[in-house]
């Protein structure tokens, strides 16, 4: 039986979700994703949004009338979405375009695809007997949203202090990056970490004076009042919890949800938790604030895979109504 994201055909980015069929409705997402057929879809939730597809969950190995001859795949094949799959039985060892993929020993793994990746990727699972099995991925391209501010050159003028603080914040958020934590959260279906207007899109991008292009929007921005509580989207570990304001991330905390993916929670008032702490699914672990460079209070959420990122709202699905 195919997985609920195999069933969709249809992909398309205008800044809403369209549910085809008979439902014939436009359901706002507050950010660019996907037109859906209905199938694709559980029934709608009350308010007009869409619930998620139910999220791919470990499964134990098959016994020998289950042998899996191919990948089952489960999530969006589409620039800036992440797949949940198990490989075909008898698996030892997967690569995706010729790099090394982590594999569970219940022949589970996860991908996913930058937001500039090319349209097209090749998945390999090597077996045991020195066969291989070879899935070829079509990745939809979006049309993401770009503000021309044709004025203003790309850069301000860094001062001496930002160049002196800079590089060991790097340096701090690269080895968090590096830790290769023990945790399944990216199994689960994922939650906001705080529900409200959405501010900032994932993959929005400004085009400056002589058509300089800035660096694209890493993430989703939340406004909400300061002081709003923060909860884990997923299980996870803490890799890094700043003790002190970031130049532009201003408090900063990460979490590793597992198998190289990675959560950011950005411009935090005050932050709950501390390195190594085993977070699980709806925790607090922080309240929204404006430190860093933040022009007001909001959440800032990044999701990475590896060095690909992600964008969380196609991880958390729609923005719950009245959020």
């Amino acid at each position: 039986m195919p997985m609920p994201w195999q069933r969709c055909r249809r992909w398309a980015v205008d800044g809403t979700m369209t549910i085809g069929g008979a439902l014939g409705r436009r359901v706002a997402a507050g950010a660019a994703i996907l037109v859906l057929q209905s199938s694709c879809l559980a029934p709608l939730a009350a308010g007009g949004h869409a619930t998620p597809a139910t999220p791919f969950e470990a499964r134990p190995e098959p016994g020998p009338s289950q042998v899996r001859r191919d990948f089952a795949l489960d999530g969006p094949m589409i620039q800036g979405g992440a797949i949940r799959g198990l490989a075909p039985t008898g698996t030892v060892a997967l690569a995706l375009d010729g790099v090394p993929v982590a594999l569970t020993g219940d022949g589970a793994f996860l991908i996913a695809f930058d937001r500039d990746a090319p349209t097209a990727a090749t998945l390999v699972a090597t077996l045991g007997d020195g066969s291989a099995v070879t899935r070829s991925l079509t990745i939809a391209p979006r049309a993401w949203r770009i503000e021309r501010l044709d004025s203003l050159p790309r850069f301000a003028q860094p001062n001496a202090e930002f160049e002196r603080l800079r590089p060991p914040e790097l340096a701090a958020i690269a080895a968090a990056r590096a830790a290769n934590a023990a945790s399944d959260g990216w199994r689960q279906r994922f939650a906001w970490p705080v529900t409200g207007r959405i501010s900032g899109l994932f993959g929005s991008q400004r085009i400056y004076k002589n058509g300089e292009a800035g660096a694209y929007h890493s993430g989703t921005d939340i406004a909400r009042p300061a002081g709003t509580p923060v909860l884990a989207p997923a299980d996870g570990v803490v890799i890094l919890a700043a003790d002190h304001p970031f130049t532009l991330e201003g408090n900063l905390l990460m979490l590793d949800h597992g198998m190289g993916l990675n959560s950011s929670f950005l411009h935090l008032s005050r932050i709950d938790v501390h390195v190594g702490e085993h977070i699980r699914q709806g925790e607090q672990i922080g309240a929204i604030g404006m430190t860093g460079r933040a022009t007001g209070p909001h959440l800032h959420w990044s999701l990475k895979w590896r060095d690909r990122r992600i964008d969380p709202l196609l991880l958390a699905g729609p923005m719950p109504a009245g959020g």
